[in-house]
C-alpha cells in the first residue's frame, strides 16, 4: 500500500473529532480535565514474534497501551499512531486487527504517522491519551497496603510458548496474542486504591517496582497468585510452574495496593503486602522461597 492508500484506509476507522478526518497533520483536543498520556512501542523480535498474525498484532499494539491507561483508572481519549508500510497483505491485516481493537474497547483513532520502512525487523508506535481525575501512581503506596491482582497470572507466557510451537490451548494463545486491558476494573480501583500499575513484565518485577516507587519492601505470597485452569492443566501447579508464571510478562492485569481492611470493588485476589524496607520476599506455604535470578522481563537483560 502507498501511504495515501493507507491513510485513506484509516479514514474509515472510527476517528476522534479531533482528528480532522485525518485531513490535517494535527489532532486537536479540547481539554477540560486532567490528562493522561503513555506511549508503547512493540518491536518485531521483542514484543511479537514474526510469524504472529498481523491482526492479532495490531490488537495487541492498541491494548497494551490502554492497559496502562486502564492502571491509571483513566477513561480513552484517542490514539496516535506511528506505523511503517510493510506490503499490502501485512497492511490490510493490520488495518483489520487495527479496526477490531478500536471497536472493542470504544477508543477512536487521533491520527499519528506512516513511513515507507526498510526491509527488517517492525517498529509500531501508539500514543494513548486517556483522561481521569482520580489517576493512580506506583509510586503511592503506603505501608501495609495489601496488594492485590485481577484476573489470573501467567497465561500469556504460556501463550508464548504455545506460539512459539509448543502444544497447548487456544485459550492460552489468545491471552499472549489478544490481551484485554482492564478499563472497567482500573476505573473502579482508582476509587479505593492508593497505588495502581499493571503488569506487563511479570508480576514479581512489577511488584518490585511498584515497592520501590514508593520506597517499601514487599512481599508475595507464591501459592495465593491465581492461576487459570487452562494454566493448571497446561503446566501444573507446582511449585516452579507457578514461579514460571509470576515471572513471565504479557499478563496486562491489574496490581493494586489498598489499605489493608480494604476490599477491592472488582473480582481481584489478595497477594502480598507492602512492608518497611526494601526489596522483594517470596512466601510459598509458609516459607520463605529464594528469588529466581530473572524476576520478570527488562530490555537488554
Amino acid at each position: 500500500m502507498t501511504e495515501g492508500e493507507f491513510i485513506e484506509a484509516l479514514r474509515r476507522l472510527p476517528l476522534h473529532p479531533g482528528a480532522c478526518g485525518l485531513a490535517d497533520d494535527a489532532a486537536w483536543l479540547d481539554a477540560h480535565e486532567r490528562l493522561v498520556l503513555t506511549k508503547d512501542l512493540i518491536v518485531e523480535g521483542v514484543h511479537y514474534l514474526a510469524t504472529d498474525p498481523p491482526d492479532d498484532v495490531a490488537w495487541k499494539l492498541v491494548a497494551v497501551n490502554l492497559s496502562d491507561l486502564a492502571a491509571k483508572g483513566a477513561t480513552p481519549v484517542g490514539l496516535m499512531l506511528g506505523y511503517p508500510l510493510g506490503g499490502d497483505a501485512w497492511d490490510h491485516a493490520f488495518l483489520a486487527g487495527l479496526e477490531a481493537a478500536l471497536r472493542a474497547f470504544d477508543v477512536p483513532l487521533l491520527g499519528g504517522d506512516t513511513v515507507h520502512a526498510a526491509a527488517g525487523p517492525r517498529t509500531l508506535s501508539l500514543t494513548a491519551i486517556g483522561s481521569g481525575d482520580t489517576a493512580r501512581r506506583r509510586s503511592a503506596a503506603r505501608l501495609g497496603d495489601a496488594l492485590w491482582v485481577t484476573g489470573t497470572i501467567g497465561d500469556a507466557g504460556a501463550g508464548l510458548a504455545i506460539a512459539r510451537g509448543a502444544p497447548g490451548r487456544d485459550a492460552l494463545l489468545a491471552r499472549y496474542r489478544r490481551p484485554v486491558p482492564r478499563l472497567e476494573e482500573g476505573a473502579a480501583l482508582a476509587a479505593v486504591a492508593d497505588a495502581m500499575m499493571d503488569v506487563s513484565d511479570g508480576l514479581l518485577i512489577d511488584a518490585a517496582r511498584m515497592a520501590a516507587a514508593s520506597r517499601l519492601a514487599c512481599t508475595i505470597d507464591l501459592g495465593a497468585v491465581p492461576l487459570s485452569d487452562a494454566l493448571r492443566e497446561y503446566a501444573g501447579d507446582g511449585r516452579s510452574a507457578r514461579m514460571a508464571a509470576v515471572t513471565a510478562g504479557d499478563d496486562y492485569e491489574l496490581l493494586a495496593a489498598l489499605p489493608p481492611d480494604d476490599i477491592p470493588p472488582v473480582p481481584a485476589t489478595r497477594i502480598g503486602i507492602l512492608t518497611a524496607g526494601s526489596g522483594l520476599t517470596l512466601m510459598h506455604d509458609g516459607e520463605a522461597v529464594p528469588l529466581p535470578p530473572r524476576l520478570g522481563f527488562e530490555h537488554g537483560g
